[in-house]
């Protein structure tokens, strides 16, 4: 069984939508957003996801969700079965954080790969979770986004040395860090040192849910990433669609 999030009561997070962020921004993809996450980002876009009833870890909304209504779950057949309804050749696999359903998620890819065999499968992580064995072959790209100080986890959960460590090594991996202040370059320059992580697979992302925000944070970050020789990446669905499920 797997654990999706919704995006109304009842009905699953799966969706048709252009990829707005990253190595794929702009690229027709089917999205399946699961739920639970195992850090607490404080400006979280999802917190649907993982911030329930009970949780009171910090977040600027302040929103505590009721989780029978921000969580289904699913079988891995029908999770398939609602993936394989869209027409789209890649498949995006987002949350919360979807390696903690790593078993579930590799029959889920398994039945994919059966039946559309030409099926382009990324994940999307904040890279502490390991993948699980029998997920690992199946996934073609892998998105992570390490959670730096300012999003208010502690490092000790956020940066995992092993697992950052291998996925520097790892060719399908796309890392992408959001920056809120230009303060946060220096932490993502130190880690790029510390792990060997390629600039050509770095990618740097302001932080925000509002277009106004977005362009505001990109006149400069955008500057920083052609002096340093890493990627930049706009938010998309900001700005095509703004802050809302389901995009």
């Amino acid at each position: 069984m797997l654990t999706l999030a919704t995006v109304n009561p009842g009905e699953a997070e799966v969706f048709s939508s252009l990829q707005g962020e990253g190595l794929g921004l702009g690229r027709p993809s089917v999205f399946m957003r699961l739920s639970r996450c195992n850090l607490a980002c404080r400006w979280c876009d999802t917190a649907y996801t993982w911030r329930f009833e009970g949780d009171n870890r910090p977040h600027r909304d302040e929103v505590a969700f009721e989780r029978a209504e921000n969580q289904i779950a699913m079988s891995e057949e029908d999770a398939a079965a609602l993936i394989l309804a869209h027409p789209e050749d890649r498949l995006v696999i987002t949350g919360g954080e979807p390696l903690l359903q790593g078993a579930a998620l590799a029959r889920v890819v398994a039945l994919l790969k059966a039946a559309r065999p030409a099926l382009h499968v990324e994940i999307e992580t904040n890279g502490t979770v390991a993948v699980h064995p029998a997920l690992d072959p199946l996934i073609d790209q892998f998105n992570v986004s390490p959670k730096l100080k300012h999003s208010g986890n502690d490092a000790a959960l956020a940066l995992v040395p092993e697992r950052l460590a291998e996925w520097a090594q790892d060719a399908r991996a796309w890392f992408k860090f959001v920056v809120a202040s230009p303060a946060d370059l220096a932490e993502i320059a130190a880690l790029q040192e510390q792990f060997g992580i390629a600039s050509d697979h770095l990618f740097v992302m302001p932080e925000g849910t509002a277009s106004a925000i977005l362009r505001e944070r990109s006149r400069w970050l955008a500057e920083e990433a052609l002096e340093r020789g890493w990627r930049f990446t706009d938010r998309l669905h900001i700005h095509l669609y703004g802050d809302t499920r389901g995009t």
